[in-house]
Protein backbone atom coordinates (compact mmCIF):
# COMPACT_ATOMS: atom_id res chain seq x y z
CA UNK A 1 0.00 0.00 0.00
CA UNK A 2 2.60 2.82 0.88
CA UNK A 3 4.07 2.24 -2.96
CA UNK A 4 0.05 3.08 -4.17
CA UNK A 5 0.27 6.04 -1.97
CA UNK A 6 3.64 7.25 -3.05
CA UNK A 7 3.16 6.74 -6.34
CA UNK A 8 -0.06 8.96 -5.99
CA UNK A 9 1.28 11.37 -3.91
CA UNK A 10 3.89 12.67 -6.40
CA UNK A 11 1.86 12.52 -9.34
CA UNK A 12 0.11 15.38 -7.86
CA UNK A 13 3.36 17.11 -6.66
CA UNK A 14 3.02 19.94 -9.38
CA UNK A 15 -0.58 20.51 -8.83
CA UNK A 16 -0.06 20.89 -5.15
CA UNK A 17 2.73 23.29 -5.55
CA UNK A 18 0.61 25.28 -8.04
CA UNK A 19 -2.42 25.16 -5.36
CA UNK A 20 0.03 26.54 -2.86
CA UNK A 21 1.13 29.48 -5.02
CA UNK A 22 -1.99 30.05 -6.16
CA UNK A 23 -3.16 30.24 -2.80
CA UNK A 24 -0.30 32.33 -2.07
CA UNK A 25 -0.93 34.88 -4.33
CA UNK A 26 -4.66 35.14 -3.09
CA UNK A 27 -4.10 35.52 0.75
CA UNK A 28 -6.66 35.72 2.69
CA UNK A 29 -6.79 36.68 6.33
CA UNK A 30 -8.77 35.46 9.03
CA UNK A 31 -12.68 35.07 8.76
CA UNK A 32 -12.14 36.38 4.46
CA UNK A 33 -10.96 33.12 3.58
CA UNK A 34 -14.10 32.88 1.18
CA UNK A 35 -11.67 32.03 -2.49
CA UNK A 36 -10.15 29.67 -0.24
CA UNK A 37 -12.64 28.02 1.19
CA UNK A 38 -14.56 28.40 -2.05
CA UNK A 39 -12.42 26.28 -3.94
CA UNK A 40 -11.42 23.93 -1.21
CA UNK A 41 -15.47 23.09 -1.09
CA UNK A 42 -15.06 22.74 -5.11
CA UNK A 43 -12.53 20.04 -4.84
CA UNK A 44 -13.85 18.09 -2.24
CA UNK A 45 -17.44 18.12 -3.98
CA UNK A 46 -15.76 16.63 -7.18
CA UNK A 47 -13.27 14.16 -5.61
CA UNK A 48 -16.86 12.76 -4.34
CA UNK A 49 -17.01 14.04 -0.25
CA UNK A 50 -19.99 14.98 1.52
CA UNK A 51 -18.89 18.80 2.07
CA UNK A 52 -20.10 21.26 4.60
CA UNK A 53 -19.77 24.62 4.94
CA UNK A 54 -20.69 27.83 6.82
CA UNK A 55 -23.64 27.36 9.23
CA UNK A 56 -22.91 23.62 9.04
CA UNK A 57 -19.72 23.99 10.67
CA UNK A 58 -19.15 27.24 12.08
CA UNK A 59 -20.90 28.78 15.16
CA UNK A 60 -21.59 32.50 15.45
CA UNK A 61 -21.76 32.58 18.59
CA UNK A 62 -18.19 31.58 19.16
CA UNK A 63 -16.91 33.29 16.57
CA UNK A 64 -13.73 35.94 17.94
CA UNK A 65 -12.21 38.89 16.53
CA UNK A 66 -14.14 39.17 13.01
CA UNK A 67 -14.31 41.78 10.99
CA UNK A 68 -17.01 44.42 10.14
CA UNK A 69 -19.75 43.74 8.23
CA UNK A 70 -18.54 46.01 6.02
CA UNK A 71 -15.30 44.80 5.67
CA UNK A 72 -16.47 40.97 5.26
CA UNK A 73 -18.69 42.30 2.28
CA UNK A 74 -15.79 44.26 0.37
CA UNK A 75 -13.66 40.59 0.93
CA UNK A 76 -16.47 38.93 -0.15
CA UNK A 77 -16.76 40.75 -3.42
CA UNK A 78 -12.93 40.69 -4.19
CA UNK A 79 -13.41 36.58 -3.71
CA UNK A 80 -15.85 36.71 -6.09
CA UNK A 81 -13.91 38.62 -8.57
CA UNK A 82 -10.83 36.26 -8.04
CA UNK A 83 -12.95 33.75 -9.25
CA UNK A 84 -14.72 32.31 -6.26
CA UNK A 85 -17.68 30.28 -6.85
CA UNK A 86 -20.88 32.17 -5.54
CA UNK A 87 -22.52 29.50 -4.41
CA UNK A 88 -19.99 29.17 -1.48
CA UNK A 89 -19.26 32.57 -1.39
CA UNK A 90 -22.90 33.10 -0.42
CA UNK A 91 -23.33 29.81 1.89
CA UNK A 92 -20.01 31.32 4.37
CA UNK A 93 -21.34 35.03 4.57
CA UNK A 94 -21.01 36.33 7.81
CA UNK A 95 -16.80 34.98 7.81
CA UNK A 96 -17.94 31.87 8.45
CA UNK A 97 -15.34 30.07 6.14
CA UNK A 98 -14.84 26.64 7.46
CA UNK A 99 -15.42 23.80 5.38
CA UNK A 100 -15.79 20.18 6.27
CA UNK A 101 -14.68 17.53 3.70
CA UNK A 102 -16.18 13.98 4.68
CA UNK A 103 -15.84 10.52 3.02
CA UNK A 104 -17.18 7.32 4.10
CA UNK A 105 -15.60 3.94 2.90
CA UNK A 106 -19.00 1.98 4.24
CA UNK A 107 -16.91 -0.34 6.13
CA UNK A 108 -16.65 -0.31 9.87
CA UNK A 109 -13.61 1.45 11.61
CA UNK A 110 -12.65 4.53 13.25
CA UNK A 111 -13.74 8.41 12.21
CA UNK A 112 -10.18 10.21 11.77
CA UNK A 113 -9.82 13.35 11.80
CA UNK A 114 -7.48 15.75 9.98
CA UNK A 115 -6.95 19.30 10.66
CA UNK A 116 -5.26 22.22 7.94
CA UNK A 117 -5.95 25.89 8.72
CA UNK A 118 -6.06 28.38 5.36
CA UNK A 119 -5.95 31.86 6.27
CA UNK A 120 -3.08 34.19 5.70
CA UNK A 121 -1.46 36.58 8.88
CA UNK A 122 -2.50 40.64 7.73
CA UNK A 123 0.93 41.42 6.53
CA UNK A 124 2.35 43.13 3.72
CA UNK A 125 5.06 40.80 1.62
CA UNK A 126 8.04 41.62 1.36
CA UNK A 127 8.78 43.02 -2.69
CA UNK A 128 12.65 42.72 -2.47
CA UNK A 129 14.13 40.54 -5.74
CA UNK A 130 15.47 37.93 -3.41
CA UNK A 131 12.36 36.83 -1.91
CA UNK A 132 10.99 33.85 -4.04
CA UNK A 133 7.60 34.38 -4.28
CA UNK A 134 7.76 37.86 -5.71
CA UNK A 135 10.85 37.34 -7.95
CA UNK A 136 8.56 34.21 -9.51
CA UNK A 137 4.91 36.30 -9.44
CA UNK A 138 3.26 34.66 -7.07
CA UNK A 139 3.46 37.05 -4.12
CA UNK A 140 0.25 38.13 -2.36
CA UNK A 141 -1.92 40.81 -4.72
CA UNK A 142 -4.37 41.44 -1.81
CA UNK A 143 -1.91 43.59 -0.16
CA UNK A 144 -2.11 43.81 3.73
CA UNK A 145 -2.59 39.53 3.49
CA UNK A 146 0.20 37.60 3.06
CA UNK A 147 0.80 33.76 3.68
CA UNK A 148 3.66 34.03 6.53
CA UNK A 149 2.76 30.90 8.16
CA UNK A 150 2.80 28.25 5.50
CA UNK A 151 -1.02 27.84 5.59
CA UNK A 152 -1.03 28.27 1.48
CA UNK A 153 1.09 24.66 2.05
CA UNK A 154 -1.13 23.94 4.64
CA UNK A 155 -4.25 23.61 2.37
CA UNK A 156 -2.53 22.23 -0.27
CA UNK A 157 -1.49 19.87 1.48
CA UNK A 158 -4.97 19.27 2.84
CA UNK A 159 -6.48 18.66 -0.95
CA UNK A 160 -3.62 16.75 -1.68
CA UNK A 161 -4.38 13.98 1.01
CA UNK A 162 -8.19 13.97 0.28
CA UNK A 163 -7.68 12.81 -3.33
CA UNK A 164 -5.31 10.31 -2.17
CA UNK A 165 -7.31 8.72 0.67
CA UNK A 166 -10.15 9.06 -2.15
CA UNK A 167 -8.16 7.11 -4.90
CA UNK A 168 -7.84 4.31 -2.44
CA UNK A 169 -11.07 4.19 -1.22
CA UNK A 170 -11.59 0.32 -1.25
CA UNK A 171 -8.70 -0.13 0.77
CA UNK A 172 -9.60 1.36 4.17
CA UNK A 173 -12.03 1.55 6.47
CA UNK A 174 -14.18 3.90 8.88
CA UNK A 175 -14.88 7.45 7.82
CA UNK A 176 -12.04 10.43 7.51
CA UNK A 177 -13.22 14.10 7.99
CA UNK A 178 -10.91 16.65 6.23
CA UNK A 179 -11.00 20.05 8.11
CA UNK A 180 -10.09 22.81 6.69
CA UNK A 181 -10.21 25.56 9.39
CA UNK A 182 -10.44 29.55 8.99
CA UNK A 183 -8.56 32.09 11.50
CA UNK A 184 -5.90 30.27 13.09
CA UNK A 185 -3.93 33.44 13.31
CA UNK A 186 -4.99 34.91 16.33
CA UNK A 187 -6.42 31.73 17.54
CA UNK A 188 -9.83 32.87 16.56
CA UNK A 189 -11.40 29.81 14.60
CA UNK A 190 -11.09 27.01 15.91
CA UNK A 191 -13.44 27.05 18.42
CA UNK A 192 -16.28 28.08 16.91
CA UNK A 193 -15.28 24.96 14.50
CA UNK A 194 -15.19 22.92 18.21
CA UNK A 195 -18.96 24.35 19.67
CA UNK A 196 -20.31 23.69 16.15
CA UNK A 197 -19.47 19.92 17.19
CA UNK A 198 -17.62 19.05 14.24
CA UNK A 199 -15.12 16.64 16.29
CA UNK A 200 -17.95 14.89 18.92
CA UNK A 201 -17.81 12.21 16.48
CA UNK A 202 -13.99 11.65 15.94
CA UNK A 203 -11.83 8.79 17.05
CA UNK A 204 -8.36 9.89 16.09
CA UNK A 205 -7.30 13.29 15.48
CA UNK A 206 -4.16 14.60 13.94
CA UNK A 207 -2.79 18.16 13.06
CA UNK A 208 -0.30 19.10 11.61
CA UNK A 209 2.36 22.40 10.78
CA UNK A 210 5.19 22.78 8.35
CA UNK A 211 8.26 23.94 9.87
CA UNK A 212 7.96 26.16 12.47
CA UNK A 213 10.36 24.58 15.43
CA UNK A 214 11.40 21.97 12.79
CA UNK A 215 13.02 24.10 10.05
CA UNK A 216 14.92 21.61 8.08
CA UNK A 217 13.45 19.50 4.97
CA UNK A 218 13.69 15.94 6.16
CA UNK A 219 12.82 16.23 9.66
CA UNK A 220 9.50 14.82 10.77
CA UNK A 221 8.41 15.55 14.71
CA UNK A 222 5.12 13.62 16.32
CA UNK A 223 6.14 14.43 20.09
CA UNK A 224 5.08 18.52 19.99
CA UNK A 225 5.04 19.74 23.53
CA UNK A 226 4.43 22.87 25.57
CA UNK A 227 1.19 24.24 24.00
CA UNK A 228 0.13 27.07 25.58
CA UNK A 229 -3.64 27.96 26.08
CA UNK A 230 -4.01 31.80 26.08
CA UNK A 231 -7.41 33.98 25.83
CA UNK A 232 -6.99 37.45 23.91
CA UNK A 233 -8.96 40.17 25.65
CA UNK A 234 -10.38 43.83 24.58
CA UNK A 235 -11.37 46.19 27.29
CA UNK A 236 -13.17 49.63 26.39
CA UNK A 237 -13.49 52.17 29.30
CA UNK A 238 -15.70 54.48 28.78
CA UNK A 239 -15.48 57.93 31.00
CA UNK A 240 -16.60 61.23 30.77
CA UNK A 241 -15.37 63.89 29.05
CA UNK A 242 -14.14 67.66 30.70
CA UNK A 243 -12.14 70.52 30.22
CA UNK A 244 -9.02 69.66 32.09
CA UNK A 245 -8.44 73.36 33.71
CA UNK A 246 -12.23 74.53 33.75
CA UNK A 247 -14.23 71.43 35.57
CA UNK A 248 -11.81 68.34 36.26
CA UNK A 249 -14.30 66.90 38.63
CA UNK A 250 -17.38 66.97 35.98
CA UNK A 251 -15.36 64.32 33.99
CA UNK A 252 -14.66 60.47 34.88
CA UNK A 253 -10.76 59.86 33.25
CA UNK A 254 -11.03 56.26 31.46
CA UNK A 255 -7.32 56.92 30.93
CA UNK A 256 -6.28 56.87 34.65
CA UNK A 257 -8.68 53.44 35.11
CA UNK A 258 -7.43 51.60 32.02
CA UNK A 259 -3.86 52.83 32.71
CA UNK A 260 -4.24 51.15 36.82
CA UNK A 261 -5.41 48.13 34.64
CA UNK A 262 -2.46 47.46 33.00
CA UNK A 263 0.05 48.36 35.83
CA UNK A 264 -1.79 46.14 38.22
CA UNK A 265 -2.78 43.13 35.65
CA UNK A 266 1.24 43.24 35.52
CA UNK A 267 1.32 41.82 39.29
CA UNK A 268 -1.29 39.57 38.89
CA UNK A 269 0.64 36.17 41.00
CA UNK A 270 2.00 33.38 39.00
CA UNK A 271 0.05 30.09 39.41
CA UNK A 272 1.60 27.08 41.74
CA UNK A 273 0.85 24.36 39.18
CA UNK A 274 2.78 25.69 35.95
CA UNK A 275 4.15 28.51 33.79
CA UNK A 276 1.57 31.04 33.26
CA UNK A 277 1.95 34.58 31.04
CA UNK A 278 0.25 37.86 30.62
CA UNK A 279 0.89 41.15 28.47
CA UNK A 280 -1.00 44.19 27.56
CA UNK A 281 0.25 44.53 24.62
CA UNK A 282 -1.46 48.01 23.53
CA UNK A 283 -3.43 50.43 25.25
CA UNK A 284 -5.10 53.75 23.07
CA UNK A 285 -6.74 56.64 25.27
CA UNK A 286 -7.29 60.30 24.70
CA UNK A 287 -8.40 63.16 22.65
CA UNK A 288 -6.24 66.18 23.49
CA UNK A 289 -4.18 67.55 26.28
CA UNK A 290 -6.71 69.57 27.41
CA UNK A 291 -9.51 66.89 27.76
CA UNK A 292 -10.66 64.59 30.41
CA UNK A 293 -9.96 61.46 28.43
CA UNK A 294 -13.71 59.66 27.92
CA UNK A 295 -12.35 56.55 26.13
CA UNK A 296 -9.74 53.94 26.42
CA UNK A 297 -9.00 50.36 24.53
CA UNK A 298 -6.84 48.33 26.29
CA UNK A 299 -5.47 44.83 24.35
CA UNK A 300 -4.53 42.38 26.62
CA UNK A 301 -3.64 38.24 26.66
CA UNK A 302 -3.09 35.69 29.01
CA UNK A 303 -1.12 32.09 28.54
CA UNK A 304 -0.56 29.24 30.86
CA UNK A 305 1.06 25.65 30.35
CA UNK A 306 -2.82 24.58 31.09
CA UNK A 307 -6.34 25.42 29.86
CA UNK A 308 -6.79 25.73 34.18
CA UNK A 309 -4.00 28.19 34.62
CA UNK A 310 -4.74 30.47 31.34
CA UNK A 311 -8.37 30.82 33.08
CA UNK A 312 -6.94 31.72 36.23
CA UNK A 313 -5.16 34.31 34.53
CA UNK A 314 -8.13 35.16 32.59
CA UNK A 315 -10.36 35.41 35.68
CA UNK A 316 -7.98 37.82 37.61
CA UNK A 317 -7.52 40.14 35.00
CA UNK A 318 -11.38 40.69 34.42
CA UNK A 319 -11.35 41.41 38.36
CA UNK A 320 -8.21 43.79 37.96
CA UNK A 321 -10.26 45.56 34.91
CA UNK A 322 -13.51 45.98 36.76
CA UNK A 323 -11.85 46.71 39.85
CA UNK A 324 -9.60 50.02 38.14
CA UNK A 325 -12.98 51.05 36.31
CA UNK A 326 -14.83 51.08 39.60
CA UNK A 327 -12.42 53.00 41.65
CA UNK A 328 -12.06 55.75 38.77
CA UNK A 329 -15.82 55.53 38.38
CA UNK A 330 -16.24 54.76 34.21
CA UNK A 331 -17.83 51.67 32.59
CA UNK A 332 -16.10 49.05 30.92
CA UNK A 333 -16.97 46.73 28.54
CA UNK A 334 -14.42 43.34 27.79
CA UNK A 335 -14.88 40.95 24.58
CA UNK A 336 -12.46 38.01 23.88
CA UNK A 337 -11.15 38.32 20.53
CA UNK A 338 -8.80 34.81 20.18
CA UNK A 339 -8.46 31.94 22.66
CA UNK A 340 -6.86 28.16 22.71
CA UNK A 341 -6.97 25.46 24.71
CA UNK A 342 -3.71 23.78 26.67
CA UNK A 343 -3.27 20.30 25.04
CA UNK A 344 -0.68 17.78 25.13
CA UNK A 345 -0.85 14.21 22.66
CA UNK A 346 -1.48 11.04 23.32
CA UNK A 347 1.49 8.82 23.09
CA UNK A 348 0.28 5.93 22.07
CA UNK A 349 -0.84 8.12 18.65
CA UNK A 350 2.30 9.55 18.47
CA UNK A 351 4.36 6.05 18.38
CA UNK A 352 1.87 5.21 16.18
CA UNK A 353 2.97 7.95 13.68
CA UNK A 354 6.50 7.92 14.19
CA UNK A 355 6.15 3.47 13.12
CA UNK A 356 4.76 5.02 9.54
CA UNK A 357 7.17 7.50 9.25
CA UNK A 358 10.52 5.88 9.37
CA UNK A 359 8.50 3.11 7.32
CA UNK A 360 8.06 5.25 4.49
CA UNK A 361 11.74 6.46 4.44
CA UNK A 362 11.08 9.71 3.49
CA UNK A 363 12.77 11.23 6.43
CA UNK A 364 16.23 11.34 7.23
CA UNK A 365 15.38 12.17 10.92
CA UNK A 366 11.95 11.44 13.31
CA UNK A 367 12.36 14.24 15.84
CA UNK A 368 11.98 12.49 19.66
CA UNK A 369 10.55 15.68 21.04
CA UNK A 370 9.49 19.10 20.00
CA UNK A 371 8.95 22.68 22.18
CA UNK A 372 6.30 24.76 20.86
CA UNK A 373 6.19 27.18 23.15
CA UNK A 374 3.69 29.09 22.12
CA UNK A 375 -0.30 29.02 21.53
CA UNK A 376 -2.17 27.23 18.34
CA UNK A 377 -5.78 26.39 18.11
CA UNK A 378 -6.39 23.04 16.66
CA UNK A 379 -5.80 22.48 20.55
CA UNK A 380 -9.64 23.04 20.90
CA UNK A 381 -10.44 20.13 18.59
CA UNK A 382 -7.31 17.83 20.47
CA UNK A 383 -8.61 18.77 23.96
CA UNK A 384 -12.95 18.18 22.66
CA UNK A 385 -11.56 14.66 20.90
CA UNK A 386 -9.56 13.80 24.22
CA UNK A 387 -12.98 14.84 26.64
CA UNK A 388 -14.87 12.70 24.36
CA UNK A 389 -12.34 9.23 24.44
CA UNK A 390 -10.72 9.54 21.69
CA UNK A 391 -6.99 10.52 20.65
CA UNK A 392 -4.97 13.07 19.41
CA UNK A 393 -1.90 14.14 18.69
CA UNK A 394 -0.22 17.47 16.67
CA UNK A 395 2.79 16.89 14.51
CA UNK A 396 5.21 19.15 12.76
CA UNK A 397 7.27 18.07 9.20
CA UNK A 398 10.66 19.72 8.76
CA UNK A 399 10.38 22.76 5.96
CA UNK A 400 13.56 24.49 5.58
CA UNK A 401 12.75 28.34 5.39
CA UNK A 402 13.99 31.52 3.85
CA UNK A 403 12.90 33.60 6.77
CA UNK A 404 11.02 32.97 9.92
CA UNK A 405 7.29 32.58 10.67
CA UNK A 406 5.20 35.65 10.33
CA UNK A 407 8.80 37.52 8.59
CA UNK A 408 8.08 39.20 5.88
CA UNK A 409 10.14 37.43 3.86
CA UNK A 410 8.70 33.93 4.61
CA UNK A 411 8.68 31.38 2.37
CA UNK A 412 9.57 27.60 2.66
CA UNK A 413 11.22 24.65 0.27
CA UNK A 414 7.98 23.31 -1.19
CA UNK A 415 9.86 19.82 -1.67
CA UNK A 416 8.22 19.04 1.87
CA UNK A 417 5.20 19.20 0.06
CA UNK A 418 5.10 15.61 -1.33
CA UNK A 419 6.52 14.31 1.99
CA UNK A 420 3.49 15.78 3.71
CA UNK A 421 0.94 14.79 1.41
CA UNK A 422 2.37 10.90 1.31
CA UNK A 423 3.06 11.00 5.17
CA UNK A 424 -0.49 12.30 6.12
CA UNK A 425 -2.21 10.02 3.22
CA UNK A 426 0.02 6.84 4.77
CA UNK A 427 -0.89 7.97 8.56
CA UNK A 428 -4.62 8.51 7.70
CA UNK A 429 -4.87 4.81 6.03
CA UNK A 430 -2.55 3.16 8.91
CA UNK A 431 -5.44 4.34 11.57
CA UNK A 432 -8.09 3.80 9.01
CA UNK A 433 -7.07 0.40 7.95
CA UNK A 434 -7.84 -1.35 11.47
Amino acid sequence: MDSKIKEIALSLTEKTVQRRRDFHKHAEAAWTEFRTAAIVADTLTDLGYEVFAGDEVVAAEAMMGVPSPEALARHMERALAQGANPKWVEKMSGGKTGVVGVYRSGRPGPTVGLRFDMDSNDAVESEDETHRPFKEGFSSVNRGAMHACGHDGHTAVGLAVAEVLAACKDDWCGTVKIIFQPAEEGVRGAKAMMVKGIVDDVDIFVGMHLGFNVARTGQLACQIDSFLATTKLDAVFTGVAAHAGAAPEAGRNALLAAAAAALNLHAIPRHSQGPSRINVGQLEAGTGRNVIPPKAVLKLETRGTTSAINEFMMNESRRVIQAAADMYGVTVTMQEMGGAAGAESDRALVEALEVTGRRLGIFDEIVPRCYFGASEDCTYFMERVQQRGGKAAYIMIGASLAAGHHDLRFDFDENVLPKAVEFLSAAAYDLLKS
